[in-house]
């Protein structure tokens, strides 16, 4: 753990599609760390960053951020550059993590199971499929499942898909397409390198959107998931080979598929999430508190690391 107290800025808010959640993030750690000790300075980040933490000067920065430019590499780079100590991944894994297409040319080389995808220009879906339905539809580069659409053929977006129906094709020029894959939605979160534990996510209504992953009550979450034996191993071992490949430090998250009609063969990894929210809602405080380590501890470890 971190001896003695620290100077910690915690940088939230931004301008991205999830700053609301990383307010949320922002808030509960800077507590958190205050309540161990630290003196905490709280950066909403505007274009004025730098500034901002020149003025500070903190020991270390916790970086609270999600999305873009927060977990895109572009903070990271400033931080870099401006030789200051900050927690979770590096400039060059969060370029790499943050865009689908990179992350699966990195990974699926190693051996790991993801889906078979291709990057669609938005344009061309009005004018037809790019795949067989049911098919998802991404952005190459935002994290949360911001703009995640599910394509069916019974589905309301059209065949094809209407120029005015509300989708991710609206407000991105290019797109991720893959094969839908049926079946459990489960999720690991990776600590210091190791896995602390599988989750199934089980939506009350629709799929593991960003509204069901942010609000309350909108979605079950089963922790440790109710998985055979061989399927928690897999999927934890998935997590933590990912998280090393990636090159990814303090805390990062991993979702998968996994189509429980195959057996192993039918677990795949969707994404790789370097900067997992920290909400009361979130993930990866709850895998933690199932193994023993509560909030402020949890905080602490991930300073530690980037200490």
């Amino acid at each position: 753990m971190v001896g003695g107290s620290l100077h910690v800025a915690v940088l939230m808010g931004g301008w991205s599609a999830e700053r609301e959640v990383s307010l949320v993030t922002g808030a509960g750690v800077a507590e958190a760390l205050e309540s161990r000790g630290h003196r905490v300075t709280r950066i909403d980040m505007g274009r004025d960053v730098a500034a901002k933490l020149a003025e500070a000067s903190p020991d270390i920065v916790f970086n609270a951020l999600h999305g873009t430019p927060g977990e895109d590499g572009s903070i990271q780079g400033l931080m870099d550059i401006m030789g200051l100590k900050y927690t979770h991944s590096g400039l060059a894994t969060s370029v790499i993590a943050i865009d689908k297409e990179l992350t699966k040319m990195v990974l699926v080389p190693h051996g790991i199971r993801m889906p078979a995808g291709e990057i669609v220009e938005s344009e061309s879906l009005h004018a037809g499929d790019p795949m067989a339905r049911p098919y998802v539809l991404k952005p190459v580069n935002e994290g949360s499942s911001v703009g995640v659409a599910i394509v069916t053929r019974e589905g309301n977006y059209g065949d094809p898909i209407g120029r005015d129906v509300e989708g991710p094709w609206l407000h991105f020029e290019r797109l991720l397409a893959e094969p839908f894959i049926k079946g459990r939605e489960l999720t690991v979160a990776v600590l210091g390198g190791e896995a602390l534990e599988v989750t199934e996510l089980r939506p009350k209504s629709g799929f593991y959107d960003y509204d069901a992953k942010y609000t309350d009550g909108m979605t079950e979450h089963v922790c440790p998931a109710d998985v055979p034996a061989d399927i928690r191993a897999a999927t934890m071992a998935m997590a933590v080979r990912a998280h090393q490949l990636l090159g990814c430090k303090g805390a990062s998250r991993s979702d998968f598929r996994w189509d429980d009609e195959q057996g192993e063969a039918g677990l795949y990894l969707l994404e790789v999430n370097t900067q997992p929210g920290m909400t009361p809602l979130s993930l990866v405080p709850e895998q933690a508190k199932a193994r023993g380590v509560d909030y402020p501890a949890l905080v602490e470890r991930i300073v530690a690391e980037a200490l």
